[in-house]
């Protein structure tokens, strides 16, 4: 029975209209180095053509490059990678092209603790400038298109496999994308959700869409879905066309399919050689993909150059697929930082069970320290323990706010990069809205733990001081967070909490490292590295704000060693009686600007990992030729 039967098709009248988009590539090559093996080519100069509102499929055994080939034709993986890419005839412009493209990748990631009319909204309200009706109506359009509607009130983390792979369709709909690239839509469904998304992404073609997706051998129901399926075997074409033809194609090949036999599991076989080796044949006769495309005698160029310099010549300016026409109905930064902000506390919000286990662990600990250092504040013997206090209160705010970055954000980075390729939104609003999020939770949960451990271990109840002691905690969560956030930013979870922990030693160790009478002794290089461990600027800001310039202290008759009653003593001892309290808040500010700069730096670059190397090429490339024009 077919499966979109009495579903009309659906235009999207609600979104904004979209041309037709025709996709051709020639001569398309892609190399990856191997170290001292030199290089591997995964792409042999294959041609094509994806035609607009049809459903084109990309087939071929495992490690044949069709995955490189959807990436390389979605913009997401450039290096390495030449020929030409037109788009309805002419030369590929890469930034405009990602505006009108969408890539949904093979790992369904869906923003947890949302349901699917939350998720839908939230991207309309980053994606659509629009009124609020419209968004709804658009929603629903979309929701009852992709069958989505009885869901509608189901938490993403409750979605089936089939419902979570609809939902991220819907979710790139939103704009009416005129390109959409699926890498193996079907992977992880039964037979029955595979078909019904593979008849969806039929009736989103049939739209006037170009909708282009990688799979893995279809059944031979699915295979006649297509309107065009490209073979591709060993980095090159080995046919192209409608699905069931491929049938008389190998037959004129001299091989013969058995009869009820899937076409498409046969020529995979065909392309693995289980039949004799017929690759050069195949190839040859659809000419590695240069049969099937319209245009015969354009150039070949390096796309490379293409995407890099925009005022390049083959590039004519097309008013219909301009930048502007597809900015146009996109939130402003601000808008976007908005609701990002709103999305990350809503999803804070409803993850009861972390924030109940995050306020647990603030209350035990401050009660726990608050209780070992007990009464120690004002006690003129106990001036050695309080200094420790000072210290542990500092390493609880460094571990504390950094472990939950380093556990979440790589799982959150892959989200984040399927989210900043298909431009929901820039990458600086949604750093900000991830700055800004975090700080509530620190600073109340930070409040109650200073409350708990100052009152406890009777420190001097001025006002001031307090606020000076709070002050210095905070500083210290938040630059521990930036910490984990840059570490974050390019590891995976498992390297992330390893390397975090290790790397914040010698940070410790520098912080304490020469107080008191062996300053002196210290070799210069290690002089030096202290600098850079921003808790020594918290320990010096938290001694001088609850230590400098305090009456002297009394001591119990019962305590035969009384030393360090007059305080001023005890920090010209500890080597920092030249300490100043705002010099070392003002170095905490610093190293905050410098980690979080650093987070967000690294984060684009991990995200647009082609920006480098492109910018390199071409400048070598330029360097080439000016150096041979001046010989």
């Amino acid at each position: 029975m077919e499966i979109s039967k009495g579903i009309s098709k659906n235009s999207l009248g609600y979104v904004p209209k979209r041309p037709p988009v025709d996709i051709e590539f020639q001569d398309l090559t892609y190399t990856v180095p191997q170290g001292r093996k030199g290089s591997k080519m995964i792409l042999r100069s294959v041609s094509g053509e994806f035609k607009s509102g049809q459903l084109n499929a990309i087939l071929g055994p495992s490690g044949s490059g069709k995955s490189t080939l959807l990436n390389i034709l979605a913009g997401y993986k450039c290096r390495g990678a030449t020929g030409s890419i037109l788009i309805n005839g002419e030369p590929r412009h890469l930034k405009r092209f990602r505006k009108m493209s969408r890539y949904i990748m093979q790992d369904d990631l869906i923003q947890p603790m949302l349901t699917v009319e939350e998720a839908m909204m939230v991207a309309a309200d980053l994606k659509l400038n629009m009124p609020k009706m419209e968004k709804i109506n658009t929603i629903t359009e979309i929701l009852e298109l992709l069958r989505l509607s009885g869901s509608s009130k189901t938490s993403t983390n409750m979605l089936s496999g089939g419902e979570t792979k609809r939902l991220a369709i819907a979710l790139e709909l939103l704009n009416n994308p005129p390109v959409l690239f699926l890498d193996e839509p079907t992977t992880g469904l039964d037979d029955m959700s595979s078909t019904q998304c593979i008849h969806l992404l039929k009736q989103i073609a049939e739209g006037g869409r170009t909708v282009i997706c990688s799979i893995h051998t279809p059944s031979a129901k699915l295979f006649s879905v297509f309107d065009n399926v490209y073979i591709i075997a060993a980095g090159q074409c080995v046919y192209q066309g409608y699905g069931p033809e491929v049938v008389p194609f190998l037959s004129n090949l001299g091989i013969e399919c058995p009869k009820h036999y899937n076409p498409a599991d046969f020529i995979i076989e065909v392309c693995c050689m289980e039949y004799g080796d017929y690759h050069e044949r195949m190839v040859t006769a659809v000419d590695n993909g240069r049969a099937n495309c319209s245009s015969k005698c354009i150039p070949v160029a390096s796309m490379d150059e293409i995407s890099l310099d925009n005022s390049i010549s083959l590039i004519k300016e097309d008013p219909v697929l301009s930048e502007e026409n597809f900015n146009h109905h996109q939130s402003g930064w601000m808008r976007q930082f908005y609701i990002l902000v709103m999305r990350m506390w809503l999803q804070m919000w409803r993850d009861k069970c972390y924030l109940l286990l995050r306020v647990c662990l603030y209350l035990a600990v401050g009660i726990l320290i608050g209780n070992l250092y007990i009464g120690m504040g004002q006690d003129g013997s106990k001036t050695i323990f309080n200094f420790g206090f000072y210290f542990t209160c500092l390493i609880f705010f460094m571990y504390i706010p950094m472990m939950p970055i380093l556990s979440q954000f790589p799982r959150e980075v892959q989200l984040l990069k399927r989210e900043h390729f298909n431009k929901w939104y820039r990458l600086s609003a949604y750093f900000a809205a991830l700055t800004v999020s975090t700080i509530p939770v620190q600073v109340i949960l930070g409040t109650v733990y200073v409350l708990l451990v100052y009152t406890l271990s009777d420190q001097p109840m001025e006002i001031d001081r307090l606020l000076m002691f709070y002050l210095v905690c905070m500083l210290t969560g938040i630059v521990s967070e930036s910490l984990g956030l840059l570490i974050a930013s390019q590891l995976t979870i498992v390297n992330a909490v390893f390397v975090g922990p290790v790397l914040t030693v010698p940070f410790m160790l520098l912080a304490v490292y020469g107080f008191g009478s062996g300053y002196d002794t210290i070799p210069t290089l290690i002089k030096i590295a202290m600098y850079f461990s921003y808790l020594r600027y918290s320990l010096e800001g938290l001694i001088h704000s609850m230590l400098k310039d305090r009456q002297k202290l009394d001591c119990p008759e019962s305590e035969e060693y009384c030393i360090y009653t007059d305080l001023n003593y005890f920090i010209k001892e500890m080597g920092m009686e030249n300490t100043i309290y705002w010099l070392d808040i003002a170095a905490l500010i610093f190293i905050l600007v410098l980690f979080r700069g650093g987070s967000y730096y690294l984060l684009r670059q991990r995200l647009s990992p082609n920006k480098t190397f492109l910018a390199l090429q071409y400048i070598g490339r330029f360097l080439k030729s000016h150096m041979g024009m001046t010989r």
